[in-house]
């Protein structure tokens, strides 16, 4: 009976592991990794053979040379043992095979070393290089919580103010900024997308929400005043070519109206109930970053939009529209005008689900290409 469960012990757990082995290896995910790391090899090939190709055409590079430079740009990803290592390996396969050819395995004495030693060097390769991957995953998984805590929770209730949002990023960290920030005299609604994406945006966005958050602590300016303010930090930069788009609002308390600038940035959609109609917060402006805050000031246009109560106002970065499908058709504006037609008058919280879900039911099993932010503001009272 001991040796019947111990086999059945071992059984289980070697199906265990192998159902681990092979979890997520689905056709359909087989075939997107394979393109994804075929193109990331045709990027790395094409880097490699246009460096220092400036006063020669590409196809008149010969094809050992071309070879050597894919060769050369894949090895300078390893430090210098592993490339050592890892050229002693390639040797000992090149001289195993060429003393079998040749006929000399007799008179080399470590002939029968140099394949387990090609082997296990690469193999070694692979596990140092793996574990490396593992614990920058790690770390950038850590980076994403540092980065969700910093962030507002995902609804707000104030007095006569309800705001809900919705946050995924395409990879672990993204560069979508959303913040609301009550102060004495009203609340604050920040929306911003840095160019870019991955660990470079995600770090200016942390950069920027300190800024948003020093400025209006400091001096509680109006909407254009914020980003005018904003664009002298990110111009400090002589050598800095990131930019950044959004919108700023800000809600008085006790008021019927918000104060709005956008510094090109998708612009939100209005839904007023006492019309009933929707439409497009419109008004001038460059993106932060990509002009002199003299001129931003000069074409920065801050407006005034009544919201009264039932009204509501969606906010959103570009990824929520420019979202494809499995046929490569985009979200749209179309379709969130049409939510919010229908939905505008209702709760924040719902108007966010109803998107979320037309979202989702669109993109079906695509994986967004962007990060997708948007927040809605719901006047209750």
């Amino acid at each position: 009976m001991g040796l019947k469960n111990e086999a059945q012990t071992a059984y289980q757990n070697t199906k265990s592991v192998y159902r681990e082995y092979i979890s997520g290896m689905t056709r359909e995910r087989m075939g997107k990794d394979f393109y994804k790391d075929t193109d990331r090899l045709k990027q790395l090939y094409e880097e490699a053979i246009q460096e220092g190709a400036e006063q020669r055409d590409p196809e008149d590079i010969p094809g050992h040379l071309k070879f050597l430079r894919l060769f050369s740009a894949l090895t300078e990803r390893l430090n210098p043992t592993r490339r050592l290592l890892f050229g002693l390996s390639v040797i000992a396969f090149i001289f195993h095979y060429l003393f079998g050819v040749l006929q000399l395995t007799g008179f080399i004495l470590f002939y029968e070393l140099l394949l387990p030693f090609a082997f296990g060097s690469m193999l070694i390769l692979l596990l140092v290089e793996l574990l490396e991957k593992s614990d920058v995953k790690r770390e950038i998984d850590l980076a994403r919580d540092i980065q969700l805590s910093l962030l507002p929770g995902t609804e707000f209730k104030g007095t006569s103010l309800e705001i809900f949002s919705f946050a995924t990023t395409a990879k672990e960290v993204g560069g979508d900024y959303v913040d609301i920030i009550e102060t004495e005299s009203g609340t604050y609604v920040i929306i911003a997308d840095v160019s870019g994406k991955g660990l470079s945006a995600a770090l200016y966005m942390v950069r920027m929400q300190a800024l948003v958050h020093l400025i209006i602590e400091k001096h509680q300016p109006s909407p254009k005043q914020l980003f005018l303010e904003l664009n002298d930090y990110v111009k400090s930069g002589i050598a800095d070519k990131t930019f950044v788009t959004a919108c700023a609002a800000f809600f008085p308390i006790e008021k019927d109206y918000f104060t709005f600038a956008r510094a090109g940035h998708n612009a939100p959609i209005l839904f007023n109930k006492e019309r009933d109609v929707t439409f497009d917060l419109r008004s001038d402006g460059f993106a932060l970053g990509m002009t002199s805050s003299a001129n931003l000031k000069f074409h920065l246009q801050e407006k005034k939009f009544q919201f009264g109560s039932g009204d509501s106002v969606l906010f959103y970065t570009d990824g929520l529209t420019e979202a494809r499908n499995e046929v490569g058709e985009e979200y749209g504006e179309d379709r969130l005008d049409a939510i919010l037609s229908i939905y505008g008058s209702l709760h924040a919280k719902t108007i966010v689900r109803k998107v979320q879900s037309s979202l989702e039911n669109f993109i079906g099993q695509e994986k967004p290409g962007d990060d997708i932010t948007f927040t809605c503001v719901h006047r209750s009272g």
